[in-house]
């Protein structure tokens, strides 16, 4: 096996994961903020008001991205696997 081919499929993959969990990072972070935010502003420190509007903004984006997630993941697996035969020469 090649290193540097390993190597590249590592930083790869990395790279796809960050792609990937990016938009839901991002959604849950403004959401968490915003909840941060109007939690301070009105002085109510419950735990749900953080929890359920996230889970709901990460539910809705998830439905929302499924094709983009699924296809995205199908194009990375089949390019992933199909590199994976020149690893083994």
């Amino acid at each position: 096996m090649n290193p540097d081919v390993a190597i590249d499929l590592f930083k790869t993959t990395v790279v796809f994961a960050l792609y990937v969990v990016a938009p839901f990072l991002g959604v849950v972070l403004v959401v968490g903020l915003a909840a941060s935010l109007i939690q301070s502003v009105t002085s109510m420190q419950e735990q749900t008001l953080t929890f359920v509007p996230k889970l709901l903004a990460l539910a809705g984006l998830i439905l929302a991205l499924t094709p983009w997630l699924l296809r995205s993941l199908t194009e990375f697996t089949i390019t992933i696997l199909s590199r994976m035969g020149g690893i083994a020469q």
